[in-house]
């Protein structure tokens, strides 16, 4: 639990999520037991359950990035932070 002030971060959908989803993107405030990280924002986006629980299942291939730097699990984010999910990239 976090003793510090609510942390509402800017979401932003890409590609298949963003289809997935209905949405390019939203604004959530992590919930008051979930850690300010970016495991805290899976966390409360696979609670949703629907397609948030199938896309974002542990073992999916999805990337994050937190300020458009890739991220961690336990990296954290901050208020008004710009929190992207995307499946991985490839090509040849």
């Amino acid at each position: 639990m976090r003793d510090s002030p609510p942390v509402a971060v800017r979401l932003v959908f890409l590609a298949r999520l963003r289809e997935a989803f209905a949405s390019p993107g939203e604004t959530l405030q992590l919930p008051a037991s979930a850690p300010s990280t970016v495991a805290g924002v899976l966390d409360a986006l696979r609670a949703r359950g629907g397609a948030f629980a199938a896309e974002l299942a542990p073992g999916r291939a999805v990337r994050v990035a937190v300020n458009h730097e890739l991220a961690k699990p336990d990296d954290a984010v901050r208020d008004n932070d710009e929190v992207a999910l995307f499946p991985p990239v490839t090509g040849g």
